[in-house]
Parts: C-alpha cells; structure tokens; sequence
C-alpha cells in the first residue's frame, strides 16, 4: 500500500472563491509541468541534486549492517549535529521507536539529540550519560558549523577525561568525504567514517548516512525505509499532474500563493510519533523556498507545525476565523499500531457515555474528520496526506514525497531550492563574533554598527 494525497477541499467546489478550480490548475501544467519536469531530470541526471537518488545506495546499507555488528550491546547513541543532521534523526526515532522509546525497555540503545548549544541541556546530557556505554555520532557536512562542533569538542572533553580508551571505539563521524576539521580528526583518531554526498544538502539528506546511522543503531529497518523511498521515487518521476503526488501537492501550495495569498503552509499529523515531521518539513520548506527569484522578487510560504488533536484546542481557532492566508495540510494514520479501548466507566453519565466502548484510535481519526469539516465549511483550503500506517517503508515515502514537492516547487517560484544565503550570513556572523580567524574585518564591521545603532530597552 501506499500514502495518498487528497486535494478536493482546496477546491472551489468546495471552499469557493478561496479555493482554486480544478480547470486552472490542469491548464497551468498543460503550459508548464513538462519544462520543469525536465529540469529536475536534468538535474537529477547531472548529479546536481544527489537527494533523488538516495534511496539506491546499497554499498552504504551494507557497511552500516556492518557496523551494527560493532556496537551490538551499546546502550546509548548520541547524535551531535543540528538542523538537517539532527531534525530527520529525531523525526525517524519518533515515527519508529515512538515518543517514550528512552523510557521503554525495548533492549535497544536509547538516543540523545546535542543539536543545540543551550549549556543547561548539555549539563543534563553529561549527568546522564555513562560515556562506555555510549555511541557518539559526530554529523555535519562542512566539519565547521560552530554548534556541532562545539558540542563534539565538550562531548570529546567528557569521553578524554572519563573513558579515553573507548575514544577510537565510541565515535562515528559522517561528512564531508576529503575536506574539513572532521576529516582531518578522524583521520588522526583512525575513526569509523561515513560521507555526506557532495550534492546533498543538509535537509534533503535523512535518507543518507547522516539519518541511516543513528537510525540503523536504534533498531529502525533502513532497507525498508528505502524501499518505501524508491516506491514512491516511481510515482514522483511521471510527468502527469493527475498522477503524481508531490507536483499536485506543490502546484496548489504554488497557485494558492500566487493567486489567493495564501502565504503560511500550516503540516498537521494527527498523530504524535509524527509531531517531529513538522519541525524537519519546516526546515526542508523554509530554507528551500525563502528566496529571491530570478525577477529580484523577495518569495517563500512560511511552514508552520501544528499537532492534532492537541491544537484543536490552541490553533484551530485561527484557521476558522482568522486571515485567508493559509493552507493545512492533514496527516491522517489509517491504522494505529496499537489500539487503547476507552474503557466503560462513568456510564450513568450522559455527556461521556457516548465514549465508552470505543477506541482511542478510532476518536483521533474522527477528531481529524471534524476539524476538516469545519475548516471545509469555512471555506478554509485544506488537503490530507493518508498514511496506511506508520512503518519504516511509509515514512520512507512520506519523506521522499515532501522532498520531491519541495523541489518541484523551487522550480515553480523560480528560485534554487538548494542554496541557503541567509543561513550562510548568519554563520560568518557567528565566526566573527566568536573570534574565529580570518573574520576579523567582519567583527570589527559588526561593532561598528553595534556601537552606532541607538539602542531602545525597556
């Protein structure tokens, strides 16, 4: 089986004047969809976007089978890295393992996130862990982002200072094949390493050894998380609007934006093993599609994560009757793995003995059926992405799925879905606020500015 989307109420027909014609949307890929098809397969074929592919890589499934071997009887994996090294590992241990997988005993490893350099979070991470016991993956591309490495350089601290013989054991490193810091101390350490592909970025890469490590370690079936990939890389490879998911998903955030303002692309699971998905989506979305297009023209849809049921009671309220200016997008699970019967008490109650006898499952479902249907009778656009079930081959489409939607809407805003300009400004700040040689200039141009900006506190 696989993941479905469904689109109707986007519609006109059915949220009116908000919604968009069908006619349109089929006339518009009439003119368009086959030059921006082919200038993904262009892409694809030149090797500029390795993402696409990924879900091929038998040697890397292999070695990791392999080193599962080594660390058969480890009890803790930690991952250090942030944003797409960290967001894809903590959205497949949540949607896998499931939320309370460090509070279960399940015999597998218990994982740990240093995605952040806030000191109070990396304290507790350090009281907690026995560094003997534990695996530390070391993830970033460049070998330079100043948090992971910041974080690798205390996590290195603690294994020197407590278990050193387990220095060359207890460290994996992935990323960049021949250039960076991590290259060159791995290397020295005689460390086990795996490559972050060239064309690869770093929110398109879950697929790759940076989200297959730690994934593989904690018990999650890679192949088949790759298999479901590959399924779904048939499907988003027709060139038919009618047939593929990921350019109809795309095409209506593309034409609501254009022509109805909508602006904000809220992803809502109606499940809370996927709640994580929102936060790797709205980096994979925003860091794709907040640009300049090729006209000077300032573009993007913000992405905004929201959780069912729990933002019935928070959100919902906003997207009912507040501003037309947004697109929701359901996550719907067709079959829970495990069902909780709501059991028959209080049934001389009248407003909650309807709810006796029935399931848990069978209630968030509904919940996520009422919400549609207010929203619908609002004439609020909204579509619904329906996994049969949450497993490694579903959630291995659902990720392909979003990436490929992802790209094909860079190519509808004419922009490169791939680069990350304002991110990169952000980092130089960084380095020069922090000393780093060779940003001495941009310090001094920062407490420049600094001192001559009139400062405004309350």
């Amino acid at each position: 089986m696989t993941i479905r989307y469904r689109f109707e109420n986007s519609l006109y027909e059915n949220v009116g004047d908000k919604g968009l014609k069908y006619d349109d949307i089929l006339s518009y890929a009439k003119e368009n969809l086959e030059r921006h098809h082919k200038d993904l397969l262009e892409k694809r074929k030149n090797k500029t976007l390795g993402f696409f592919d990924l879900p091929y890589d038998k040697e890397l499934v292999n070695k990791i089978n392999e080193l599962k071997k080594k660390y058969i009887n480890i009890k803790n994996v930690v991952v250090i890295g942030i944003g797409g090294s960290s967001l894809g590992n903590i959205t497949l241990n949540d949607a896998i393992n499931g939320v309370y997988h460090n509070d279960r005993d399940t015999g597998l490893p218990k994982i740990y996130f240093a995605d952040n350099v806030d000191p109070e979070k990396m304290a507790h991470l350090l009281e907690i862990l026995d560094p003997k016991e534990t695996v530390f993956n070391v993830i970033t591309k460049s070998g330079s982002t100043a948090e992971t490495m910041t974080n690798f350089m205390v996590l290195y601290d603690f294994l020197q200072e407590n278990a050193p013989e387990k220095i060359k054991e207890n460290l994996i490193i992935t990323t960049d094949k021949e250039n960076g810091n991590l290259v060159k101390i791995a290397a020295k350490l005689g460390l086990d390493t795996f490559v972050v592909p060239y064309n690869v970025g770093g929110r398109f890469s879950v697929l790759s050894s940076v989200g297959l490590v730690p994934a593989a370690l904690t018990g999650v079936d890679i192949e088949k998380l790759l298999q479901g990939a590959a399924d779904m890389d048939k499907i988003c490879s027709v060139c038919d609007i009618e047939k593929n998911p990921a350019y109809m998903a795309a095409l209506i955030h593309y034409l609501l934006y254009r022509d109805k303002d909508v602006n904000i692309n809220v992803l809502m699971p109606y499940a809370d093993n996927l709640a994580s998905l929102s936060d790797w989506f709205r980096q994979l979305w925003a860091e794709s599609l907040g640009k300049i297009d090729n006209k000077g023209k300032n573009v993007g849809i913000t992405p905004a994560k929201s959780v069912g049921a729990i933002d019935q009671h928070s959100q919902v309220q906003l997207y009912i009757e507040g501003p037309f200016d947004k697109l929701i997008t359901f996550i719907e699970v067709e079959k829970f793995r495990n069902t909780v019967k709501i059991p028959e008490v209080f049934t001389e109650i009248k407003g909650l003995n309807y709810l006796c006898g029935q399931t848990l499952d069978t209630l968030i479902n509904n919940e996520k059926k009422a919400t549609e249907i207010a929203l619908t009778s609002a004439n609020r656009p909204n579509t619904s992405i329906i996994l049969p079930v949450i497993d490694e081959y579903h959630v291995g489409q659902l990720f392909y799925m979003l990436e490929v939607m992802t790209a094909f809407a860079g190519e509808l805003f004419n922009i490169d879905a791939f680069d990350q300009p304002g991110v990169e400004a952000g980092k130089v700040a960084t380095y020069a606020l922090m000393g780093r040689e060779g940003y001495e200039s941009k310090r001094k141009e920062i407490e420049k500015e600094l001192k001559n900006k009139k400062q405004r506190e309350m």
